[in-house]
């Protein structure tokens, strides 16, 4: 039933990316301009784009006529309801503050001029990089990017029946700039330096001259529609924790919220858009029931009592030993890997880079030695890991041996910013530990060197202290909701680090706690992870660039990096996409030369365990499980497990 993980399907996985870049890359140019309508204003000197949807480079897979999106079921039933477990708690429904601790899904009621997927995850889901209009019907923009026009669908409405106008995209755009987060703010302000009604469907938004001209459109694009009535009538502020919000035009409606128990979703039978090609196939659950528990274990045992019916699963332990018993031996839960066409989350054990004693990288080198992937994957994990290297592991942009070809040439292209010893470095991959001791006295030894190096000396007492005799002390922040193999893992590690001689303690908090210290980044090292990236655009300003380093909630290291700046601003600027590949190519290979994190482990394929009521397309799209999204309920299968006793 369980199959253990083999090096040669991260390979395989690996090439099966590779050809749909290649292969897809030339298609999609070719099928996608003639998608793409252009006409010349009167006096022939600007021609202007018309489009249903929008990438930067003009290339769109499905044409102004598309009926469905190629992977999903067209006939997918509508019904049922899909449940699932999530630990930790939450005081508020409103995902756009930096107060409170948000509702799981409450982002999900919420459209935008281009479409997502549920949660912001992609859709369409089998490309990357592509948007299609849903609020809006169309839009278009001159060649230089200079301004974009949406027109809206006249249709389109807020769940209360209220229409959904451009005076509410207006609105909702400029309380992001005032109430939203700071990072968000400061970088939009400089590059969208005006909005504009022409009329009630129709907006237009301004760029900033000289500046890169990506991620403008899409930017403004994805601006969550909230009701500008409603605001205005509550006097609610966007900056503030509360369980009533603004109505969304989505699919789904809150229909309960029982604070840190549980969160039902209904869907909406009056839903405006609920025969637009962009949503057939999607949207197919009745309700989504979101189910609160205080830990991991608790959450696992809720699972195999059915108090919900859906699960990913990332404990290995648990995917090894822990789907046993009558329900599993009856197929009534099933245990599925499913491809994932994406590349894995970058997670790991991240420095807080404005630490004073974690500024000199020769000890962040010294405390990842203490880290045994080796050993961790065998005695904890069942050797069903990968270890992870690069920010875009087993893509085409992740970095390998030293800067060759256009990578070179990009280097080069960016003068004295870049060290030397760059060009003749190798990608930085992790160490090697022995798989037979947790404690590696090999690399322990390199550790200790290093932190003497570093002047932190080891006293009779086997701590280490500087020159001025300040104890080498760190403090890991850790999640007390996490699962038994995540903790066994930090404990371990913890125990190595304190082998060499520094004072490291592992402070486990409750959810609530963990949320707000790690948005103050109050840690020395914390578990967590940043954003794969696949393309370029200002998120990458704001999860490494230097402005936002201090304040930025996606830049758990504080990174502030001439280098990383100056390869970010080229890659904005890139003008093909072989330019794009290559600069950010080079962003993998600075990150991990400028060791952020003490890279983990990953896995090439989603783990997937449900009671067996729901199905799914035979093809699952690279960039999107989509369980939320286009799977749908089987009603005869949904009452054999009733009939069975396996659910109520």
């Amino acid at each position: 039933m369980h199959q253990r993980r083999r090096p040669a399907r991260t390979a395989t996985r690996a090439e099966a990316i590779r050809r749909r870049w290649e292969i897809g890359a030339l298609t999609l140019l070719v099928t996608g301009l003639l998608a793409l309508g252009t006409s010349l204003r009167a006096d022939g000197h600007e021609t202007i784009i018309q489009s249903h949807g929008y990438s930067f480079y003009g290339d769109l897979k499905y044409p102004a006529d598309f009926t469905h999106f190629d992977y999903v079921n067209p006939d997918a039933p509508k019904g049922g309801e899909i449940s699932l477990g999530v630990v930790g708690t939450f005081d508020s429904m409103h995902p756009y503050t930096r107060k409170g601790r948000a509702g799981a899904l409450s982002s999900s009621i919420y459209e935008s001029l281009l479409g997502e997927g549920v949660n912001g995850t992609s859709a369409p889901a089998d490309v990357y990089g592509e948007s299609y209009c849903l609020l809006c019907e169309r839009l278009e923009y001159d060649e230089g990017k200079n301004w974009v026009i949406f027109y809206m669908r006249p249709e389109a409405r807020f769940s209360d029946g209220s229409p959904v106008t451009a005076h509410d995209i207006a609105f909702s755009h400029n309380l992001l700039l005032d109430e939203g987060l700071k990072s968000y703010a400061d970088a939009v302000r400089k590059r969208i330096p005006k909005v504009e009604v022409l009329d009630d469907h129709t907006i237009k938004f301004y760029f900033t001259e000289g500046i890169s001209r990506r991620s403008l459109i899409d930017q403004v694009g994805f601006v969550p529609a909230w009701s500008k009535k409603w605001y205005e009538e509550t006097g609610a502020g966007l900056d503030e924790s509360r369980l009533e919000i603004s109505p969304g035009s989505g699919p789904y409606l809150v229909a309960d919220v029982d604070v840190n128990r549980r969160i039902v979703y209904e869907r909406n039978p009056d839903y405006w858009a609920k025969d637009l090609p962009f949503n057939v196939g999607r949207n197919n659950f009745d309700s989504i029931r979101i189910e609160y528990f205080g830990d991991a274990e608790a959450a696992f045992v809720g699972f195999l009592a059915g108090e919900f019916t859906y699960r990913t699963e990332g404990d290995s332990k648990k995917w090894a030993t822990g789907y046993t018993g009558p329900k599993v031996d009856s197929g009534a839960i099933r245990t599925v890997e499913l491809p994932d066409g994406s590349p894995p989350t970058p997670s790991g054990i991240v420095f807080n880079l404005g630490s004073e004693q974690l500024k000199d990288k020769r000890v962040r080198e010294a405390v990842a030695l203490a880290y045994n992937f080796e050993w961790t994957n065998a005695s904890l994990q069942y050797g069903l890991f990968q270890q992870r290297a690069s920010f875009t592991q087993d893509t085409p942009l992740m970095a390998t041996g030293v800067p060759e070809g256009a990578e070179k040439a990009f280097f080069e292209g960016l003068g004295d910013v870049v060290p030397a010893d760059l060009f003749t470095t190798e990608a930085r991959t992790p160490h090697s530990s022995n798989e037979a001791r947790l404690f590696d006295r090999r690399n322990a030894r390199t550790a200790m060197a290093l932190l003497d190096e570093a002047g932190w000396g080891v006293g009779d007492d086997g701590i280490r202290r500087n020159a001025a005799g300040e104890v080498l002390s760190l403090n890991f922040l850790f999640n007390s909701s996490s699962g038994d193999t995540l903790t066994g893992v930090a404990e371990n590690f913890v125990s190595n680090v304190k082998k060499l001689g520094i004072d490291i303690t592992l402070e486990k908090v409750d959810p609530s706690q963990y949320t707000s210290r790690e948005r103050d980044r109050d840690y020395d090292l914390v578990f967590d992870g940043y954003a794969a990236f696949l393309g370029t655009g200002t998120g990458l300003m704001q999860r490494y660039g230097s402005e936002a380093a201090e304040f930025s909630l996606f830049n758990q290291a504080g990174q502030a990096s001439p280098l990383d700046e100056a390869i970010i601003e080229a890659t904005m600027n890139a003008a093909t996409r072989e330019a794009e590949h290559a600069s950010l190519m080079a962003l993998d290979r600075a990150l991990r030369y400028e060791f952020i994190m003490i890279p983990v482990w990953y896995k090439p394929n989603h783990w997937v365990a449900y009671y067996d009521k729901f199905e799914y397309p035979e093809t699952i799209p690279p960039y999107a499980l989509g369980q939320l999204d286009f799977w749908w309920y089987n009603a005869d299968k949904a009452e054999a497990l009733k009939a069975s006793g396996a659910l109520r």
